[in-house]
């Protein structure tokens, strides 16, 4: 009988210590280590003896073929995973307490069974009951989805492999599982990894579609050992704010697809509802001719998103001033506020800043500086920007606007909502921004349009425009290189 050993796991990122210590060396989180017991690997004496197979070693080059995809019904859904479900491939979708995830996975699953298609769904913390519940709330008690509620991954894997091969299983939740051959409590990082590792074996060598449900921790990772997201396919997230009625699928992770397409749903009473036209529901609630907004467009994978940005800028009293960010990156923020005060001589230091992205996306391109900086400046001198336009370009820290790729959609699908004019990249007007349909305005610096935000604007206390000693507005100024200095004392 095989000795047993102890050691303390780490609970977080999966690191073994043989004694136990408050903080864990590997990903400085603190007390995250539990006692686990190792018995039941086979000792290495014994592992030693195997002697191994020769296997064949093949070229690059031969005959290759896209992998057979099968949709799930559901059009988002399809685009994130790069056009459906890969035979053997194993999801691992994560997400918030309550964003919506079973929702969306029985709602998958239904489709997959109405089309004729064997869909399992398995629960390892909601009883049956409470899964037809869901459904008969949905509308899709009529759709033969085979339920069950279990945790053995051993008893699992055993039922599955009786008759037909399902095309679509969903185990709800992988940090419930629990498997005979480890010594450990269920949601361990030693469970999940050995109770992921038998459902991916299962699922390469029947061919069957596995999505696994994984809780996530406060920051919002995936809870459990980070090696389970290297084992599967494809990692996606769900995400959205409790408080909005959006919630966008994106890719993490994807063998067989893009990392960079996102899918768009709305919550409703009758469940998730596809969103085939993101940029007309982010505008949808927009207010008009209000300071301090400005309309981006962007490109999420291939898709062209427009979304309004929101800013605020006031004064405080605070020695320190607030800088709050929701859907951007706080860094990009910071540097957007840096070039601002450095090169265009807006002086934001005593004033709290807040920025806000409409509708709960969250935008990671570059793309989005030029928006940024555009309602920011806005809000400051209280200066409306026009309500049919849209802002893209990179700021660089010279204050220089870069070009963005894909001009071309942006301008498209700004002209399809409506908008008659956009603020882009001098350098952008040869990738095809020249026959848009849409009258474009095209700046080379960051101080051009600071300059021309500044001309109409009537800041707080009903002071007048900012204009020249010659009477000329400051967008005239600018074009003669109108010095940063004197717009810095004029803004302060």
């Amino acid at each position: 009988m095989a000795k047993s050993t102890l050691s303390f796991v780490c609970q977080n990122c999966g690191a073994a210590y043989n004694r136990w210590q408050g903080k864990c060396d590997s990903c400085g989180e603190w007390n995250t280590l539990a006692e686990e017991d190792t018995t039941g690997s086979v000792p290495v004496s014994i592992r030693s003896k195997r002697k191994g197979r020769t296997f064949a070693l093949e070229s690059l080059s031969g005959k290759t073929q896209d992998a057979p995809r099968l949709s799930s019904g559901m059009a988002e859904l399809d685009r994130v995973t790069g056009g459906g479900f890969v035979r053997g491939s194993v999801l691992l979708v994560g997400g918030d307490p309550g964003i919506g995830k079973s929702t969306l996975l029985t709602q998958a699953t239904s489709m997959m069974a109405r089309a004729g298609h064997r869909a399992v769904y398995i629960s390892g913390e909601e009883a049956v009951a409470q899964v037809r519940l869901r459904a008969e709330r949905l509308g899709l008690a009529d759709a033969p989805v085979q339920l069950a509620s279990e945790t053995s991954v051993e008893d699992i894997v055993s039922t599955l492999s009786e008759g037909a091969v399902p095309r679509l299983i969903v185990i709800d939740s992988i940090q419930t599982m629990w498997t005979d051959t480890v010594e450990s409590a269920p949601g361990t990082v030693t469970q999940v990894r050995a109770s992921a590792q038998a459902l991916i074996r299962f699922a390469k060598k029947t061919g069957a579609t596995i999505i696994l449900v994984g809780h996530v921790t406060k920051d919002g990772q995936i809870a459990g050992p980070r090696v389970v997201e290297h084992m599967v396919d494809a990692v996606l997230s769900f995400e959205g704010e409790g408080s909005q009625q959006f919630r966008i699928l994106r890719s993490a992770k994807n063998r067989f697809g893009a990392t960079d397409e996102i899918g768009v749903f709305e919550m409703t009473g009758l469940g998730l509802r596809e969103v085939t036209n993101p940029s007309e529901l982010f505008l949808s609630e927009r207010e008009l001719g209000s300071p301090g907004t400005a309309v981006f467009a962007g490109i999420e994978g291939t898709r062209p998103v427009l979304v309004e940005l929101q800013a605020l800028v006031a004064p405080t009293s605070l020695g320190t001033p607030r800088r709050a960010v929701v859907g951007w990156d706080p860094s990009r923020l910071s540097m957007v506020l840096a070039v601002l005060e450095a090169h265009c001589g807006v002086k934001l230091s005593g004033h709290d800043v807040y920025l806000n992205v409409a509708g709960g996306l969250r935008i990671q391109e570059p793309a989005a500086d030029l928006a940024a900086a555009a309602a920011l400046v806005s809000s400051l001198v209280n200066a409306p920007l026009p309500t049919d336009a849209v802002y893209f370009g990179e700021i660089s820290l010279s204050g220089a606007i870069r070009p963005v790729a894909q001009t071309p959609a942006r301008l498209k699908e700004a002209l399809k909502l409506g908008f008659g004019r956009a603020t882009l990249p001098e350098s952008a007007r040869g990738d095809g921004g020249g026959d848009s349909g849409l009258s474009l305005n095209s700046v080379g610096n960051l101080t051009t349009l600071v300059a021309e935000i500044a001309a109409r604007g009537t800041p707080r206390g009903g002071r007048a425009v900012p204009r020249d000693d010659q009477g000329g507005s400051r967008s005239d100024t600018a074009e003669k290189n109108a010095t940063p200095a004197r717009f810095r004392r004029e803004t302060s």
